[in-house]
């Protein structure tokens, strides 16, 4: 393929499959949570590398950032970071980094379930 072919070969295509990228009216990107019903509840949060804290949901986006007030980070284990000691710090208002987030839930309302994929043995 010479040089001209490929520089024409993503017009081509989005020309064949009827692409437009020119369309001033983009779609907004929706968040797949409904974090609205959570709105001045105290929420926990786990972060990618271990931490955790909760607090106050008082905003969020649809990229998840989310705004916590009253917030407490749970201290880990020097010895072993994914587990966490009694030890607990207040941040107060923080900005928690969407990209970073790996689970919310509320704080209030949390039990340990059985795990449904795995079938029960008869003893």
């Amino acid at each position: 393929a010479t040089l001209p072919d490929i520089l024409y070969r993503p017009v081509i295509y989005c020309i064949i499959h009827n692409l437009d990228f020119q369309d001033k009216e983009k779609k907004k990107k929706e968040s797949i949570f409904d974090l609205s019903k959570y709105i001045d509840k105290h929420i926990r949060v786990k972060f990618q590398g271990g931490r955790e804290a909760s607090g106050v949901l008082k905003g969020f986006d649809p990229l998840l950032n989310l705004v916590l007030d009253g917030t407490i980070e749970y201290m880990r284990d020097p010895d072993d970071q994914y587990k966490l000691t009694e030890d607990t710090r207040q941040l107060g208002l923080v900005v928690c980094r969407g990209t970073s987030v790996v689970l919310i839930c509320p704080q209030d309302g949390m039990e340990a379930i059985p795990n449904p994929f795995i079938q029960q043995q008869d003893g």
